[in-house]
């Protein structure tokens, strides 16, 4: 197996274009979609695995290079799976999840009032390697955890604010960047692809 040795990181989101490349190993060149300019294909899979596929191969047809892409978001179990695959759409258009977390709130709120007594959650990550010869490689990583009954804390991005996860007091955006690397969805996505890498 020829180990990738430059990959291109197929994702417009800069939270995440940072922990990709922190995750790799630094021999690992890496490319940016700002260097060619490209926006992101409309996800329109059912599915974590389904929507990083279509990222990776949208993006590696477009450039010619081996892309990495990841789909993610937050699953909680008081609104049956929600926002799931929608966690970045329920931003709105600007993506701003400072909305996003909030309707959150409001939706856990409509559903149990006293909602932080049932605010099981989980963070899933899927990350797909597509090569320009077609061949494709998907790994998937949770974390559980727990929503929290206020936003806390400045790392991170997305709903790291809001999420506890198992074993642990403090949120995701609370924590150092560095152990939330080494628990989180995307590190446990991770470690099952990195085989292909020098």
């Amino acid at each position: 197996m020829n180990k990738i040795k430059e990959i291109l990181i197929g994702t417009n989101n800069e939270g995440k274009y940072k922990e990709i490349c922190d995750l790799l190993p630094k021999r690992v060149k890496k490319y940016s979609l700002k260097e060619f300019n490209i926006s992101s294909p409309e996800e329109t899979g059912d599915s974590f695995k389904k929507n990083a596929l279509i990222k990776a191969s949208y993006f590696s047809k477009k450039t010619n290079l081996i892309c990495l892409s990841d789909d993610s978001g937050l699953k909680i179990d008081l609104l049956n799976g929600f926002p799931g695959i929608y966690s970045s759409r329920w931003g709105g258009e600007k993506k701003n999840f400072d909305l996003a977390i909030n309707r959150v709130f409001k939706e856990m709120e409509k559903v149990k009032k006293d909602w932080h007594f049932n605010n099981k959650a989980s963070f899933i990550c899927c990350l797909t390697i597509f090569w320009p010869n077609k061949k494709s490689f998907s790994s998937e990583g949770i974390v559980n955890g727990k929503i929290s009954k206020k936003k806390s804390g400045t790392n991170g991005f997305g709903y790291d604010p809001i999420f506890i996860p198992d074993g642990y007091n403090k949120t995701f955006a609370e924590m150092d960047p560095k152990l939330k690397m080494s628990i989180d969805h995307r590190f446990n996505a991770f470690i099952k692809l990195k085989k292909f890498f020098i």
